[in-house]
């Protein structure tokens, strides 16, 4: 016997089941900044108050209020919420945490260097013309008692920086790509590739120390025992950067598709061609900020141009020959031995200064990575 219309649609409709119940969109909403702010001056509050009873102790008052802080969110809508609810707003005060902690750290940082290296800088912009040649620390000793402002300059040490940043770049970035496109592109899994990725990661792990011994003992054998040039902080640097461009190039040269490739092959482009036609211009963008981001990495090392480099108060302009201060030296050195140690405070606004040229210098890489890899970046249509 057939079945009506009628009733076929009345059994479609009973097929359904239980109507399913709608979504509360309001009970995983975020909480309130302004209940959470409220829960943290508490907790704040309760954790000053502990600390009043056992002895003040500032990391352990941050610690208690955070411990506080969670309990507290945790019960709070546990109690209004549900179990669920409680442990999401739990969660998400734990992330909120973690990033104030990675935070934190930076912008204290940034606001010591700041606050300590731009009023004497501002102060004595004779800072950024002048060397230390011939500067003595009775200078010093003068400019306390009589006052004054500061004497010498770190012109050497920034015309130092960049010349063996500079070179170290010209050497390793040319090598690291050039390695990355042979690990991509030609040597997939030869013994000599698997060697290869073997060394670099070897070589991203070696102290920056040992690079600058490596550097020092090499032109000690070439021009004489003792040697300490521009040249060689360069090598020295040279060995640190080289595997970070090498990694990071491999790794934004992999990020292109392979049919780009096949398509080019198939239509009997020769590989030479491919790789500078297609895949190169590809990841012209990644391979900016990978190769500006290991400029940035070995910029401030100090270990490697102590021992390769050495230390020189004038201006030397010439790599090849005789020591060549660095910014990072620089700073380190007059922070541990000032020039008058019964008047330290000029040689330490001198180091303050530095430091912030040095993070002034990254800041500006960092950007101009971020500019290139923007710029370079395939137009979206």
């Amino acid at each position: 016997m057939s079945t009506s219309v009628k009733d076929r649609e009345v059994v479609s409709q009973g097929d359904q089941g239980p109507e399913m119940p709608q979504l509360d969109y309001n009970q995983i909403k975020p909480a309130s900044k302004t209940l959470w702010a409220l829960i943290l001056l508490g907790s704040a509050a309760v954790a000053a108050a502990l600390m009043a009873l056992i002895g003040w102790n500032v990391a352990l008052w941050v610690v208690a209020t955070m411990v506080i802080f969670l309990v507290a969110v945790y019960v709070g809508y546990r109690v209004t919420s549900g179990h669920r609810q409680g442990l999401d707003q739990v969660v998400r005060a734990l992330i909120y945490t973690a990033f104030a902690l990675a935070v934190i750290p930076l912008v204290w940082l940034l606001w010591t260097v700041f606050s300590n290296a731009i009023p004497p800088l501002l102060a004595n912009p004779n800072m950024l013309t002048e060397d230390m040649y011939a500067i003595s620390g009775g200078v010093d000793e003068t400019r306390v008692e009589e006052g004054g402002g500061l004497v010498g300059g770190m012109k050497h040490a920034l015309i130092g920086t960049v010349l063996i940043t500079l070179i170290a770049s010209i050497i390793s970035i040319p090598i690291g790509v050039m390695a990355a496109i042979y690990l991509v592109e030609y040597g997939t899994n030869g013994w000599f590739s698997r060697t290869l990725r073997f060394l670099v990661d070897v070589m991203t792990g070696v102290p920056s120390i040992v690079a600058g011994l490596f550097a020092f003992a090499l032109f000690s054998m070439l021009f004489g025992p003792g040697t300490k040039m521009g040249i060689a902080g360069a090598v020295a640097l040279c060995v640190l950067m080289i595997p970070i461009v090498v990694r990071n190039s491999e790794e934004m040269l992999r990020v292109v598709s392979r049919d780009l490739r096949e398509s080019a092959l198939a239509l009997g482009v020769p590989k030479w061609r491919v790789i500078t036609k297609i895949v190169l211009p590809t990841a012209a963008a990644g391979l900016a900020s990978s190769v500006f981001l290991g400029v940035a990495r070995v910029i401030g090392e100090t270990a490697p141009l102590l021992v390769a480099a050495g230390y020189n108060a004038a201006t030397n302009w010439n790599p090849f020959e005789g020591p060549m201060n660095s910014l990072a030296f620089f700073g380190y050195q007059l922070f541990q031995y000032p020039l008058n140690p019964g008047y330290p405070d000029p040689s330490y606004e001198r180091s303050w200064i530095a430091v912030f040229l040095l993070v002034m210098l990254v800041l500006i890489l960092n950007l101009i990575a971020r500019a290139v890899a923007a710029a370079l970046a395939p137009k979206k249509s």
